[in-house]
């Protein structure tokens, strides 16, 4: 009896030159402002996913990326997030794109389309290895957001997406999985997802988003245990230039940091 093939990843080869030009954080590369910043970012969340945080935390490998409206960078931080985080020596990292009505995760990293999330969802016969993307950085893979359906959005609230989440939460324990996420007030379906979160990173645009998106986009998520602020495009003294601004929270009532 014939033993049927063993399924295996595609490898897809990122340009190191481009995302550097392109703002991205990337291995080896000299030491810049964005780089430290990440440095700073990442150290609790990669302590609460390896359970060495001050307090356990439960699901705390899966990290949302996420934030109130379009247009305030939260697939940029989850891309930059995923990379820098990859670089460490003992941590591996699957980015998934669940941005499914507005993916980008691909377009930026300057990768062709192809199956992912969305098809996983669709067909429970599927296979996550046939989907995933290897990268040339050896300890970050990708899942794409897939091929376009037209109840895209609604499928991240569906029983697939929770038994899926789950599943990829308690069978790659020592991963780390970074979900680009729909914003929050955009879609409810966010917010489902949300709820499977260990950690939620929120970005605030600094110089245009409303107080008030942020306050109500925060009680959406208030039953996750960590959530961070990260405050983009800050206007930074140094070179006249922008950077990042961070806030940590923990439980309930977090406010705007």
């Amino acid at each position: 009896q014939r033993t049927a093939p063993k399924q295996t990843s595609r490898r897809v080869e990122l340009n190191m030159d481009a995302l550097a030009a392109a703002g991205i954080v990337t291995p080896n590369a000299p030491r810049s402002q964005i780089a430290d910043q990440y440095r700073v970012i990442k150290r609790p969340l990669i302590s609460n996913a390896m359970g060495k945080g001050a307090a356990p935390i439960e699901n705390g490998n899966l990290i949302m990326v996420t934030s109130s409206v379009p247009g305030e960078g939260k697939s940029f931080t989850a891309i930059n997030l995923a990379i820098s985080i990859a670089a460490e020596l003992d941590n591996t990292v699957m980015l998934v794109d669940a941005d499914v009505a507005r993916p980008s995760i691909l377009r930026v990293l300057g990768l062709p389309t192809g199956p992912g999330l969305l098809d996983l969802l669709q067909d429970d016969s599927a296979d996550l290895s046939t989907m995933l993307l290897k990268t040339n950085i050896d300890t970050l893979s990708i899942l794409p957001s897939g091929t376009p359906h037209e109840r895209a959005t609604e499928m991240l609230a569906s029983d697939a997406m929770t038994r899926l989440v789950e599943d990829l939460g308690k069978r790659y324990p020592d991963r780390i999985i970074v979900f680009d996420s729909p914003p929050l007030l955009l879609t409810t379906e966010a917010r489902v997802l949300a709820t499977h979160m260990g950690q939620i990173i929120m970005v605030i645009n600094a110089e245009k988003t409303l107080r008030s998106d942020v306050e109500d986009a925060l009680a959406t998520i208030e039953a996750c245990p960590v959530k961070l602020l990260l405050l983009n495009q800050v206007r930074t003294n140094v070179g006249g230039g922008y950077g990042y601004g961070y806030g940590y929270g923990y439980g309930y009532g977090n406010k705007v940091a």
